[in-house]
């Protein structure tokens, strides 16, 4: 077994979901979850098929974030993996739909930060270890820090 580390490439401005599922059904279904969640939702989705044609499977509601996602699936190759580019919208108000979807076994990452896919390689193919989100802590929040947090979250439209 060789392991390797493969860098999820986007914009800094664009949120991703990444995650595992296990049927084909998940390309639609995904689709359906992200739209009646976030109407307006510019996203673009490709699926690594483990199994028959063994497709990377894609849609979405824009071309270049389709490619964009296409494109990393690309390198990453592990069967029955998922990603998920999001153009205007953040992760949370998709993620309660994206775990609904009776296909997804699990989501490694949901996030705007950079992220490294780790996999695990043999000779039957790719799987996907985990993931590495963003960078190490630099520090502990003190009360100025709590207070920018409190903010923010209001600021965008998360809080009340």
């Amino acid at each position: 077994m060789q392991t390797r580390v493969v860098p999820i490439e986007k914009p800094d401005e664009l949120n991703i979901v990444f995650g595992q599922s296990h049927f084909v059904r998940t390309v639609e279904d995904l689709c359906e979850a992200v739209a009646t969640s976030a109407p307006d939702a510019k996203f673009g989705l490709a699926f690594c098929e483990a199994s028959g044609k063994r497709l990377i499977r894609h849609a979405g509601t824009d071309p270049e974030l389709e490619r964009l996602a296409v494109r990393n699936m690309e390198r990453i190759g592990a069967g029955h993996s998922f990603l998920i580019v999001l153009g205007n919208l953040f992760p949370i108000h998709v993620l309660r739909a994206i775990r609904e979807v009776p296909e997804v076994c699990r989501i490694f990452c949901a996030t705007a930060n950079p992220v490294q896919v780790v996999l695990a390689e043999t000779d039957q193919g790719r799987g996907v270890l985990g993931v590495i989100d963003g960078g190490t802590p630099l520090g502990t929040e003190g009360p100025d820090d709590a207070r920018d947090r409190h903010d923010f979250l209001r600021k965008i439209g998360l809080k009340a």
